[in-house]
C-alpha cells in the first residue's frame, strides 16, 4: 500500500505535470452539474433558504460518499487500485498548476506591453470589469486572485487531503464549488446561497489563517519581505468583504510591498474595497511572478510541515 503522504505527493506531481486540461472529466464539473440540476426541484418544494440548506447538504454528502465508494470498490479489487484511485481524485482537487498557468498567461503579455491581451486573460481569473484596466490594475487583480485562490485551490484541499484522503479533499471541493455556484449576493441567490456561502466561510476559517501565517516564512525563503508580510497580515487581515479572503491577501501585500484592494467595477457598478498593505510601489507585472512564487513556496511549506508532523507522530 502507498501511504497517504506519498499519495498526496504523487497527486501534486501529477498536477505539476498535467495541470487541468479543459477536456478532462473533472469531478468538480460533476459537482457543479449536480448542484444545478437539484436547484429548481428544491426551490419548488421549499423556501429559498431551506432549499439552499438542503441543496448544500445533498451535494456535499453525495460527492463525499461517491469519492469514498470509488476508493473502497477499487481497494476491494486490489489495494494498489484503491491507492491509484485516491491519487487520481486528489490530483483533480489540487489546482496549483492551473492557477500558475492562468497567472502566467496574464504576466507574459503584460511584460510585453500587450494590455489588450492581458485584460482578456485576467478576466478568466476575476469577476470584476477588466476592459479599461491599466497595467497596475491588471497586476493587482492577478495578485489578488493568486493570493485568495492559494487557499481555495491549493492549501485547503491539501490540508483536507492529509486529514481524510480523497473523501476529505472532495468534501472540501464540493463546499467550495457550491459557494462558486450559489454564493452570490443577488436577488436569485441571496437566500438560496446563504448556506453555501456560510459553509464555505466556516471550512476555510483555519486553512486561510494557517496559510496566511506561513506566508511570511515563504516570503523569507523567496527573498521577499517576510517581516512586513507578518506586520501587514496582523494589521490589515480584516480589511476584506470575506472573513477569510483578507488573511492571505494582506500577507501577500506585505511580502510584495504593494497595496491591494481599492476601487473595482462589477457590471459597471462601483465597489470600493478597504485597502490592504502600504502603497510603497506601483504594481507591475513582476509582482505577478513574485505572487506565483509565494503561492508555490507557501504550499510546499504546508506539505513538508504536515509530512514532518506525521513522521514525528
Amino acid at each position: 500500500m502507498i501511504s497517504l503522504s506519498t499519495q498526496v505527493l504523487l497527486a501534486l506531481l501529477l498536477d505539476f505535470l498535467i495541470g487541468d486540461p479543459r477536456w478532462f472529466p473533472h469531478p468538480v464539473k460533476g459537482i457543479g452539474w449536480l448542484a444545478m440540476i437539484i436547484e429548481e426541484p428544491l426551490r419548488l418544494q421549499f423556501s429559498p433558504r431551506n432549499a439552499g440548506i438542503i441543496a448544500v447538504t445533498l451535494v456535499v454528502l453525495i460527492s463525499t460518499l461517491v469519492a469514498w465508494f470509488a476508493v473502497a470498490v477499487a481497494a476491494l479489487i486490489h489495494p494498489l487500485a484503491g491507492d491509484l484511485v485516491t491519487i487520481f481524485i486528489l490530483f483533480t482537487c489540487f489546482a496549483m498548476e492551473d492557477l500558475r498557468h492562468h497567472a502566467r498567461a496574464v504576466y507574459y503579455p503584460l511584460m510585453a506591453g500587450d494590455l489588450s491581451l492581458s485584460r482578456e486573460r485576467v478576466a478568466m481569473l476575476v469577476g470584476r470589469d477588466t476592459a479599461d484596466l491599466d497595467e497596475a490594475q491588471i497586476a493587482r487583480a492577478t495578485v489578488e486572485s493568486v493570493a485568495e485562490n492559494s487557499v481555495d485551490g491549493v492549501t485547503a484541499p491539501l490540508l483536507f487531503a492529509f486529514i481524510a484522503g480523497a473523501p476529505g479533499a472532495i468534501f472540501y471541493k464540493a463546499v467550495n464549488t457550491l459557494d462558486s455556484t450559489y454564493g452570490y449576493k443577488n436577488d436569485r441567490y441571496l437566500q438560496f446561497g446563504w448556506a453555501a456561502a456560510r459553509f464555505d466561510d466556516l471550512i476555510n476559517f483555519f486553512p486561510a489563517r494557517i496559510t496566511a501565517m506561513l506566508v511570511p516564512l515563504a516570503a523569507w525563503l523567496a527573498r521577499l519581505n517576510g517581516q512586513q508580510a507578518w506586520q501587514i497580515f496582523l494589521r490589515d487581515r480584516h480589511n476584506h468583504p470575506s472573513p477569510n479572503g483578507g488573511q492571505t491577501e494582506a500577507a501577500f501585500a506585505g511580502a510584495l510591498g504593494v497595496q491591494l484592494g481599492g476601487v473595482n467595477y462589477y457590471g459597471g457598478k462601483l465597489s470600493n474595497r478597504p485597502l490592504l498593505g502600504d502603497d510603497e510601489q506601483l504594481l507591475k507585472a513582476d509582482h505577478i511572478k513574485q505572487a506565483i512564487c509565494l503561492m508555490v513556496v507557501t504550499s510546499l511549506i504546508i506539505v513538508v510541515s504536515v509530512i514532518g508532523l506525521i513522521w514525528v507522530w
